[in-house]
């Protein structure tokens, strides 16, 4: 049975595409390790697509806006379990 997740090569071309769309309209300094991590994390961390056509409708339906909110999210996350000296170059320490 194949996996249809971040590994599975016809996914990774809707994710390039996808990403395409993203960064042409909405979200310049998008990567695509943003997107493998949305993928991963939110939005299949719990059920993985079954068949190929409901990973490309789930990857081709993503908003700019669900993006966002998750890398803030994780921004947020990252922060909380930083060391106050990870700032020192921008605080002059």
């Amino acid at each position: 049975m194949e996996t249809y997740d971040v590994n599975n090569t016809a996914v990774q071309l809707l994710m390039v595409m996808k990403l395409q769309e993203l960064i042409g309209s909405h979200l310049p300094s998008l990567t695509y390790d943003n997107l493998e991590d949305y993928l991963s994390q939110r939005l299949w961390r719990i059920e993985k697509p079954d068949s190929l056509h409901k990973a490309a409708d789930q990857v081709m339906s993503i908003t700019a806006g669900e993006l966002i909110k998750f890398l803030s999210m994780e921004a947020v996350k990252d922060a909380n379990q930083a060391d106050l000296n990870d700032y020192s170059d921008l605080i002059g320490g």
